[in-house]
């Protein structure tokens, strides 16, 4: 099973405050542990939404919105890709986590959907196209 580590930003993390030297390294040593366990494919932190935009689509329709984006809660700092044997070790791992922010934060947890998740709507010819476009970004990864 895949999951998605999602760390939530705050108003610091939103202002551009970076973190320091004993967290980075605290992290590091954190992913380290991901790595060596099978665990961690990527990860990654982002800048704050002030550098960032949404497209909102309303039929064909497109509408550029620029950040910075108000409800900090609802945004995302920086993002794990795990794979995990079931969400309890997920759970686990989170829960071994230095925390990411100076004050409190929030990390959620969220399984992502697998090819057989989508049933017989996910067809023989998407099930290939699918397989194809995986192959190619592991060839791409390794360059």
């Amino acid at each position: 099973m895949r999951f998605m580590i999602i760390v939530k930003a705050t108003k610091e993390s939103e202002a551009g405050i970076m973190p320091n030297e004993t967290l980075l390294s605290e992290m590091g040593k954190f992913n380290e542990e991901l790595v060596k366990a099978g665990i961690m494919q990527a990860g990654e932190g982002l800048q704050p939404s002030s550098k960032g935009a949404r497209v909102r689509f309303s039929g064909s329709k497109r509408t550029v919105v620029d950040g910075p984006f108000a409800e900090t809660k609802e945004l995302i700092a920086g993002f794990w890709m795990w794979k995990c044997k079931s969400k309890a070790e997920a759970i686990e791992w989170v829960k071994r986590c230095p925390n990411p922010m100076q004050g409190e934060s929030e990390i959620e947890i969220r399984q992502v959907f697998e090819a057989e998740d989508f049933g017989a709507e996910f067809t023989p010819e998407l099930r290939e196209q699918e397989e194809r476009l995986r192959g190619e970004l592991e060839k791409r990864a390794k360059k």
